[in-house]
């Protein structure tokens, strides 16, 4: 991409193909917005005013020191985001380990890709979103996208797919759904019914590939046990999905001579989502897909780092390179690199909801630090979030906009934006991207990476320790990675400035990486992947005589995560200015509502007010609300904290909520 001004200009590129969406052309107006932080802020008196660096930093490491040698290291907890560089992941996981003792890290990737990245390691033995090149699509016959709309959430992306015959499975017609030759809309937290019901499908329509079952897998016989009696009539039972398009996307699979079944959040964000990302690998497996050339399965990636973010120690259980932090081999060669005992490493911590509901109690950390999150609109229930940030001793946030989460801080650090620094990005197809410095930052404004080095150095670790420049920390992430799952060894910026298509592992600096996994054999010890016992249990909670409706969220084409970025944008919030609630007419009508009219949509966890838009073909007892917004306005005041048991992630596509109008007094 180049910069014009406050104008983004794509370039050339194998996954946007010179494409770019509406927020990506206007990212530029972040980088000199008006209410652009400069410099720090500590809070006195109750209010957030202007401190130097020296002062700020000096505050917050001797509130930390305090804290630590009061309640030991794990009243301090870090949180970060799938956004950050590689090298950002990396050294922040590094931070929070050495400089600070903590087992107490998590990202709010685990909000993203958990469950899709358990169930891929789960059933391949590695976890990489699209274990190919994303132009492979090309070449596809049909497609299946599960909880995907990339027409709205990444534009660019429909283009590899517009010559495949699409089934989309998403409960709302989508403008992805309208591209579908199928559409499939089960009910919200069915999609695992429906899954076994597909594969069952394909296994009595004779579209088993037996020959591959039997040499590339193992489990078929367990995970059949359960598809057996999950015949299309009973799934159409549970899913609304007719048992005919069933059977429609089973023949449409088992018959194409390239196929693949990709998934997204709307099917993994569930307190059920590994298992059900489980299935949908089944059906994949079922007709071999996977590790074969022109054909597999997939997960798209939610956040600008989504994959690498995950890669390099800032999730709670790993270790760089993709390493299990229980693991004595990985601790001892990270240890090695860091130079430090691995006796020294903390163990696993908190996932990231069960962190923020820590925060504050007795026996949960004291103080946070943020880097690259907005955890009060971005989290589960997130009035309960909200309270618990206030029963913080201390807050900090490294940020470049006041963002909701910032407002409630002690200390705000003002950091580096995209164009302001030179970094790693690993993009959904596993590939290394050097993203180049185009800007100086405004003066007052240091990296990230500055920052954890002042405070590591404050902390009284040798600075050495802790590079601020981008390039010296990848050349240890380098090292650091060496041998592990996602193995960056052979990859140094030279070769990416050359113009290399590095997708991981590069084991050696003569090494051409791995564009497409698995085609050989799997990552598990005897090369075979693994079928998922996995069977329907549904959603955490059900609708009601009190809560008659099932809500769900995402993204729209305007927006993205929080809304921090996008909400300061004028050309996107003149398009979509606040949260709103789409509502079949009928359902409106029942609850006193006219398209336009303002609603409270109340849970059992909190209530929120937005505009009515009524949709025809929406179903009856459902509701979407977008979850970009702040305040009365945050769609997550609603949504279920309830976890994944394997990934942690919360079940944010679907709760039962009421509709009704709003209280013009109360408003008022």
């Amino acid at each position: 991409m180049r910069l014009e001004g406050t104008r983004v200009t794509p370039r050339d590129f194998p996954v946007n193909a010179g494409g770019l969406c509406q927020k990506g052309w206007t990212s530029g107006e972040l980088l000199r917005g008006g209410d652009r932080l400069t410099t720090p802020l500590v809070r006195r008196g109750g209010e957030l005013t202007p401190a130097s660096w020296g002062e700020a930093l000096d505050v917050v490491a001797a509130k930390l020191r305090d804290l630590r040698n009061q309640h030991g290291p794990d009243s301090v907890a870090v949180f970060g985001g799938g956004g950050l560089t590689n090298e950002k992941a990396y050294l922040l996981g590094k931070f929070a380990r050495v400089a600070l003792g903590t087992s107490q890290i998590d990202y709010n990737g685990r909000f993203c890709m958990s469950s899709a990245a358990a169930a891929g390691l789960k059933a391949f033995g590695a976890d990489r979103g699209l274990p190919f090149p994303v132009t492979d699509l090309a070449g596809a016959d049909v497609v299946l996208l599960a909880g995907a709309n990339p027409a709205e959430t990444m534009p660019p992306f429909v283009q590899h797919v517009r010559g495949a015959e699409l089934i989309v499975v998403d409960p709302r017609r989508t403008p992805t759904a309208e591209l579908a030759g199928l559409h499939l809309a089960p009910a919200p937290g069915t999609d695992l019914a429906l899954a076994l019901g597909i594969l069952h499908a394909v296994v009595a329509e004779g579209h088993l590939e037996k020959s591959y079952v039997d040499h590339r897998t193992a489990g078929f016989d367990e995970a059949w046990r359960i598809a057996a009696a999950w015949w299309p009539e009973r799934a159409e039972r549970v899913t609304g999905v007719s048992a005919a398009d069933q059977r429609r996307a089973a023949e449409l699979l088992g018959k194409a001579r390239n196929a693949y079944v990709l998934t997204a959040r709307g099917t993994e964000q569930h307190a059920t989502g590994t298992a059900t990302v489980g299935g949908w690998i089944n059906l994949a497996l079922a007709l071999g897909l996977p590790g074969r050339p022109g054909s597999g399965f997939g997960c798209l990636t939610g956040q600008g780092n989504g994959q690498g973010g995950r890669e390099h120690g800032q999730k709670a259980d790993q270790l760089p390179g993709y390493r299990k932090i229980d693991d004595p081999a990985a601790r001892a060669h990270v240890a090695g690199v860091w130079g430090v005992a691995p006796e020294a490493l903390p163990g696993p911590g908190r996932s990231a909801t069960e962190l923020l509901d820590a925060l504050g109690r007795e026996d949960g950390p004291k103080a946070l630090l943020v880097f690259g999150s907005n955890v009060v609109v971005s989290a589960p229930r997130s009035a309960a979030v909200q309270d618990r940030l206030s029963a913080l001793d201390f807050l900090v946030v490294a940020d470049f906009v006041l963002s909701e989460t910032a407002e409630r801080a002690d200390v705000v650090l003002p950091v580096t934006q995209w164009a302001e620094e030179d970094g790693t990005l690993t993009n959904l197809e596993g590939r290394i991207l050097l993203r180049r410095k185009a800007v100086d930052a405004p003066a007052g404004v240091r990296s990230d990476l500055g920052v954890l080095r002042d405070l590591a150095t404050r902390l009284g670790q040798p600075a050495e320790r802790f590079p601020a420049d981008a390039g010296e920390v990848f050349e240890e992430l380098r090292k650091a990675s060496k041998g592990g799952t996602a193995d960056y060894s052979g990859i140094t910026y030279d070769r990416l400035r050359s113009g290399e298509a590095l997708h991981w592992p590069v084991p050696a600096e003569d090494h051409p990486g791995t564009p497409r996994l698995f085609l050989d054999r799997f990552a598990h010890p005897d090369g075979r992947a693994c079928f998922a016992a996995v069977d329907h249990t549904g959603p955490a909670e059900l609708p009601d005589a009190e809560f008659p409706l099932q809500a769900t969220t995402g993204r729209v084409l305007q927006h993205y995560q929080s809304g921090a970025q996008t909400r300061r944008i004028a050309e996107l919030v003149d398009v979509v200015p606040e949260v709103f609630v789409e509502v079949h007419p009928e359902t409106a009508a029942r609850a006193g509502l006219a398209d336009g009219a303002r609603a409270v949509v109340r849970s059992r966890r909190g209530e929120t007010v937005a505009r009515v838009r009524c949709v025809g073909s929406l179903k009856p007892d459902l509701v979407f609300l977008p979850f970009h917004f702040p305040g009365e306005g945050r769609a997550n005041l609603l949504t279920n904290p309830a976890l994944d048991p394997v990934s942690r992630m919360p079940e944010f596509k679907v709760c039962a909520v009421a509709l009704s109008q709003v209280d013009e007094e109360v408003d008022a």
